[in-house]
């Protein structure tokens, strides 16, 4: 009987280890199985990862060019903003466009109907605003001062009777609050540069001091240029001083009133575009 129950337990023993070995085989089949799919799995996570980072980082890429695309569209946008062209050559500020509009409420309406352009109209409206500046509002002064500008070039004409006695090259006394004027619009403007020509009529003259039309052209231009240096403090490496003699008439010398048309001092002011537009002002 003894024997019989021993012979049960043993069996029942090894009946239970191999269950316990069997399911501890399952068991690492199952661990083993977990353990790859887990590897699988953190190493496709791992792929992902590094394509999520390299598609972050394009669109990172992507986002700056954007940026950059953007911000230099909105400074072509302001820069369109801020200019146009006159004629397809010249670029004004919209602070000049202003400054047109007003001036040119106050010039003579008949004068502005000549103007065929929008050039034509900036160039009245420099024109008002220099005869302004430099003339005392008299009917002489504005008789004997004519303005013209051809591609924002400047040119005054002066009469000969505004600033010299006839024959001479010392400047008149007469000539002070017109040359004072100019030189605030000459320093108003540091990049200006100014040449002063000195024109005459035919007639020859030879004196002890002057010896020809040529002489007398450029001692009056000379005269001028000391007198805006000297006197109203003109930077000397603005001024030009040329003579031209009677060679460049504005009118045929056929009578004393065209001679006397001719004889003048001319101030040709060349600024920048900036410069040019900042004369309205």
């Amino acid at each position: 009987m003894k024997k019989t129950i021993a012979i049960t337990l043993l069996s029942g023993t090894l009946i239970a280890s191999c269950v316990s070995k069997k399911k501890y085989v399952a068991l690492e089949n199952d661990y083993n199985t977990t353990a790859y799919n887990l590897a699988e799995t953190t190493a496709e996570k791992d792929k992902l990862e590094e394509e999520n980072r390299i598609l972050e980082e394009r669109f990172a890429r992507i986002e700056r060019r954007v940026e950059e695309y953007n911000a230099k569209i909105n400074s072509l946008r302001a820069e369109g903003d801020a200019k146009f062209s006159i004629d397809g050559k010249v670029p004004m500020s919209n602070n000049g466009r202003e400054k047109l509009k007003a001036t040119l409420s106050k010039v003579d309406q008949a004068e502005l109907a000549n103007a065929k352009t929008l050039e034509d109209s900036v160039n009245i409206a420099i024109s008002h605003n220099l005869k302004q500046s430099i003339t005392d509002g008299s009917a002489q002064e504005n008789e004997d001062i004519q303005i013209d500008i051809d591609k924002t070039v400047v040119m005054i004409s002066v009469s000969d009777r505004l600033l010299f006695n006839t024959g001479s090259f010392m400047v008149s006394r007469n000539a002070d609050g017109l040359l004072s004027r100019l030189a605030e619009v000459i320093n108003s403007e540091p990049s200006m540069e100014v040449m002063i020509e000195g024109h005459t009529d035919p007639r020859s003259i030879s004196t002890a001091t002057v010896q020809d039309n040529w002489d007398l052209s450029v001692k009056r231009a000379t005269s001028i240029v000391r007198a805006l240096q000297s006197k109203y403090n003109v930077d000397p490496e603005k001024l030009i001083a040329a003579g031209r003699s009677s060679y460049m008439p504005v009118v045929d010398n056929d009578t004393p009133e065209n001679m006397a048309k001719n004889r003048r001092t001319r101030i040709v002011i060349i600024p920048d575009l900036d410069k040019f537009f900042a004369l309205m002002e």
